[in-house]
């Protein structure tokens, strides 16, 4: 029930596609309501009720996509970075031989990409960070986990619609499914946490936290990551955990967790 609610079936259509849109009967008051990428189950279970081949299924304003395969598994937005930067490099069209991504896109997309010998440049979370880092590095391809794909050979903003046209070229020039492309892919365990906090205390004048965090990244050595930062829009310290084994992640969120609510309120 978004902005391409139109314009998305109309451009699939004419380019050969059976479509069968649902969520695109906007009436002023439903965007994003139970649909679309920032809810995409109910895309997800059409897929498999219609026998369709994939669905996509961007937001509200249409600057963000996710997809479903045949058998109504999600591709996010990680799995489309990894499906067009393998395409792309193999055709000589990824620029610096690298990808831009958030702090928040998975381990597995660098694991896969260093396979290839494709880099992954992380910035802070946020399209604005990636578009910055993209034009400083002269790369063309971007993007973020939630499904905000840039490719700054068409334009300089998150596309939904350039982004699923994309991966549906890559899949016509390689003749394989959307489930086969995106299990190039492993993807790492990955836990998050929102922490409320009453004052955003500068990270850097919390110790007990710093010291507990480094310690958690050393036990995981190189088989895992962890990202601590404050939300943007919301009182709140968002842990992020990625690793092997997700029990050890859950428990090293509780210590950290344990640290930062005790360091936090004393310190305001």
């Amino acid at each position: 029930h978004g902005a391409a609610y139109k314009v998305a079936p109309a451009v699939l259509r004419e380019l050969g596609a059976t479509v069968i849109p649902i969520a695109a009967a906007p009436d002023g008051t439903n965007i994003n309501d139970a649909c679309g990428a920032v809810h995409p189950e109910a895309m997800c279970r059409a897929v498999v009720e219609h026998g369709a081949d994939l669905g996509i299924a961007l937001d509200g304003d249409a600057d963000r996509v996710v997809f479903s395969d045949a058998r109504g598994q999600l591709v996010d937005g990680d799995a489309i970075l990894a499906i067009c930067a393998l395409d792309m490099h193999s055709r000589g069209a990824l620029r610096g031989s690298a990808v831009v991504a958030t702090v928040m896109s998975n381990m597995g997309l660098e694991r896969c990409l260093a396979g290839a010998g494709i880099g992954v440049v992380r910035t802070p979370v946020g399209d604005r960070y990636v578009v910055e880092a993209m034009v400083q590095g002269t790369y063309n391809l971007g993007g973020e986990q939630s499904g905000h794909v840039i490719f700054l050979d068409y334009g300089t903003t998150g596309d939904g619609m350039v982004a699923a046209l994309q991966v549906l070229a890559t899949m016509q020039r390689s003749g394989r499914s959307i489930a086969d492309l995106a299990a190039a892919m492993t993807r790492y365990p990955q836990l998050l946490r929102a922490i409320p906090v009453a004052t955003k205390i500068p990270l850097e004048r919390l110790p007990q936290l710093g010291a507990v965090v480094r310690g958690v990244e050393a036990e995981l050595g190189s088989d895992g990551r962890v990202v601590v930062r404050y939300s943007g829009t919301e009182a709140k310290l968002r842990v992020m955990l990625e690793g092997p084994d997700l029990g050890r992640l859950e428990e090293y969120a509780g210590r950290i967790g344990e640290v930062a609510v005790r360091e936090i309120a004393a310190a305001g």
